[in-house]
């Protein structure tokens, strides 16, 4: 069996296991509450990391192009990009694909159904997401920037309206 196929079929165990080294990612109690509510509404961020795992993965099978990938990926870096990351750590969420699919093709590895050639360049595909992450990183970094300096403006422009009005 080709490891396309085997990637397919193991998908939602795939899936299943970033989820979860991505959620443990985060604080003990934070990670639970994660994996434990699935109600959307009172679980946002889990929500969005489940659809968004789970749509990455979907197009990074298909081989679909950074366009594509790109609403997936956004929703996910663009939470961790506000929460309390390291830049390294908001985007590191893709390498954990690695691992996931280390742990889950472990018995086709071992049987020889998957060779680690086959294992080294899915890793290399793994990688392009990577830097698709970086690319979606630094927008939404450059976007709450901008969104803070407008607000600096704001502040500035409304003390200098009270002192020329003389009640500062």
């Amino acid at each position: 069996m080709k490891l396309p196929k085997i990637l397919a079929e193991k998908k939602p165990e795939i899936v299943a296991r970033w989820f979860y080294l991505v959620v443990n990612t985060y604080p003990a109690d934070t990670a639970k509450f994660l994996i434990q509510e699935n109600d959307p509404f009172a679980n946002p961020v889990g929500q969005a990391l489940r659809e968004g795992l789970e749509g990455l993965y979907e197009g990074w099978l298909k081989g679909a192009s950074e366009k594509e990938l790109y609403p997936y990926m956004d929703r996910i870096v663009r939470i961790r990009a506000v929460q309390d990351f390291s830049p390294g750590e908001a985007i590191g969420f893709v390498l954990l694909l690695k691992e996931a699919l280390r742990q889950e093709l472990k018995p086709e590895i071992g049987e020889g159904r998957v060779s680690w050639e086959d294992l080294e360049f899915t890793y290399s595909l793994v990688d392009r997401l990577l830097l698709l992450a970086f690319d979606v990183y630094t927008r939404c970094r450059e976007e709450l920037h901008e969104i803070r300096v407008k607000e600096i403006k704001n502040q500035v422009q409304k003390l200098w309206e009270r002192v020329n009005k003389g009640t500062y």
